[in-house]
C-alpha cells in the first residue's frame, strides 16, 4: 500500500515510526513532516490544510490510504473532499468527516452532544462576543469560582484557561472574546471546574464498533507541578496507576458506549480516533473535552505499547470489521519527556542546532518541531523532541527517558523533570 499521513509533529513521527513497520505499507509519504519522519518515509511539502492540494497529491501518486494527524485538515473536510471527488472516493481516510470533527471543533457543539447523549460532563454557558456584558454579568454573579474558560474553536492546546478569582476570569474573558485567539475565541464556553485526576482514552473506530487503546495521562502546564500556561503538552505515561478495571468499566459503559451510539443516531461518518479527555472526580469519569485525533504527547506513549500491526488496524476500520480484531498491549509501561524551546508556550526562537541525539539508548526519540537545514538538524517549534522510555513501571522508565533528555542540547532547551510526579 502507499499511505499519505499529514502533519509534522511528534504524534506524526510516532505514526509514522509504527507504520514504517507494517510489510504492508510499502511506500509512505509524509506531508509535511519533520527531520525524523524523513527517517521513516518521503516528506513532502503539502500543505494539509489545502483539500485541492491534498487531492491532487493523492491522485499523483496514486495513493491507497490517507492517515490524518492533526485536528485542522479533518475540521476543515479533507474527509469530505476526497470522498466527494470520483478520482478518490475509494480513498480510505483514517480520520472522520467534518460533521465528527466538530466534536473537538466547537467545544459547544461537544457539550449539546453530550447533554442530548447522557454523558457525564461539567456544567456550562456559552457566550459570543457579541454578548461580552452577559458573560460579565454571569461571572460576576452566578459563577461559582474556580471558573473554565475554553475558547469555542480549535487553539492549538491553548485555549484553555482555568481562573482561580473574578476579576481574573472577567479580564481573561474579554481578552477572549475581543479575538485573543482569534476566531477560535468570539465564542467562550464558562464550564464548571472540576476537580480531580485527569486521564486520556483512546479510541478507534470503524464507525460501527470500537477498541480501545492503550490509556494514557498528559501533562500540559508548562512548569513542574503543574504551574504555569498550558502547552501541548509536556509529557505523558502509560498506563496511568490509578485507571483501574472499575473505573475503565464505568469509561466505557457511561462515555464510550453512548458516544458511538450518539455518532450513529446522528448519522455521522466516523472512522477513525476518539480521544477522550477525562477527568476521576470522587471515582467517577467526566468527559472535559473530546478530540478527533490522538493526543500528543499520549500518542507517544501510546503507540509504542501497541503490538498490533497499525495498518492491520486501519484496514479493518476501512472494512468496518474492527470487531473481529483484539488489541495487543505491551505490558510494561511507557513515558515521554518533551523537550521544548525556551519561550514556549509563548514566543520562541528557531533554528536552534540540536546535538546528542546519536547518544541515545534505550529511548525512542521522536521528532516534534524539527527540521534539516544544511545537513543538520534544526529546532522548528516549540516543542522540539520527545524521548520515550519502556520500563517494568513508569518510574523505570521515566529514569531512563530524563537521563537520555539530558544527553540532547540545544540553545533554550527546556524539559520539565516532574512528570509522574501526582502518581
Amino acid at each position: 500500500m502507499k499511505i499519505l499521513l499529514l502533519g509534522s509533529g511528534g504524534r506524526e513521527h510516532t505514526f509514522a515510526w509504527k507504520i514504517s513497520q507494517s510489510p504492508l505499507c510499502k511506500k509512505l509519504y509524509i506531508a509535511p513532516g519533520n527531520a525524523g519522519t524523513a527517517t521513516c518515509g518521503e516528506n513532502a511539502p503539502l500543505d494539509i490544510e489545502d483539500n485541492a492540494a491534498v487531492y491532487d497529491f493523492v491522485v499523483e501518486k496514486a495513493i491507497d490510504m490517507v492517515v490524518v494527524g492533526p485536528e485542522a485538515p479533518l475540521v476543515n473536510g479533507v474527509w469530505n473532499y476526497l470522498r466527494k471527488m470520483r478520482s478518490t472516493s475509494h480513498v480510505p481516510v483514517i480520520g472522520p468527516s467534518m460533521q465528527g470533527a466538530r466534536l473537538e471543533g466547537s467545544k459547544a457543539y461537544a457539550k449539546k452532544f453530550m447533554q442530548e447523549f447522557g454523558i457525564p460532563t461539567a456544567g456550562y454557558r456559552e457566550f459570543f462576543s457579541t454578548k461580552t456584558q452577559a458573560a460579565i454579568n454571569f461571572l460576576k454573579k452566578k459563577a461559582t469560582l474556580p471558573i473554565v474558560l475554553k475558547a469555542d474553536g480549535l487553539a492549538a492546546g491553548k485555549g484553555v484557561v482555568i481562573c482561580p478569582g473574578r476579576e481574573y476570569a472577567i479580564a481573561e474573558l474579554q481578552e477572549m472574546l475581543s479575538g485573543k485567539f482569534g476566531e477560535a475565541s468570539r465564542k467562550v464556553v464558562i464550564e464548571e471546574f472540576l476537580s480531580g485526576i485527569e486521564f486520556s482514552v483512546f479510541v478507534l473506530t470503524d464507525g460501527e464498533s470500537y477498541k480501545i487503546l492503550p490509556v494514557a495521562k498528559d501533562y500540559k502546564r508548562i512548569g513542574e507541578g503543574d504551574t504555569g500556561p498550558n502547552t501541548g503538552g509536556m509529557g505523558a505515561v502509560s498506563p496511568p496507576p490509578f485507571v483501574d478495571e472499575v473505573l475503565m468499566k464505568k469509561v466505557e459503559e457511561l462515555i464510550i458506549q453512548p458516544t458511538i451510539r450518539g455518532l450513529k443516531a446522528r448519522t455521522i461518518e466516523y472512522q477513525g480516533f476518539i480521544f477522550l479527555g477525562l477527568i476521576k472526580v470522587n471515582g467517577e469519569p467526566y468527559v472535559i473535552e473530546y478530540n478527533c485525533r490522538m493526543g500528543d504527547p499520549e500518542t507517544e506513549v501510546v503507540l509504542p505499547r501497541l503490538k498490533n500491526d497499525l495498518v492491520e488496524l486501519f484496514l479493518a476500520v476501512k472494512d468496518r470489521r474492527l470487531t473481529e480484531t483484539v488489541i495487543e498491549e505491551d505490558e510494561r509501561a511507557a513515558t515521554t519527556i518533551i523537550l521544548a524551546s525556551a519561550g514556549y508556550p509563548g514566543n520562541y526562537a528557531k533554528g536552534k542546532k540540536i546535538t546528542g541525539l546519536e547518544k541515545i539508548k534505550d529511548s525512542i526519540v521522536f521528532h516534534a518541531g524539527t527540521k534539516s537545514s544544511e545537513g543538520q538538524t534544526v529546532t522548528n517549534g516549540g516543542r522540539v523532541i520527545a524521548v520515550t522510555s519502556l520500563g517494568k513501571t513508569f518510574k523505570d522508565a521515566l529514569a531512563i527517558s530524563n537521563k537520555n533528555a539530558d544527553l540532547i542540547e540545544f540553545e533554550g532547551k527546556y524539559y520539565r523533570k516532574d512528570i509522574g510526579f501526582d502518581l
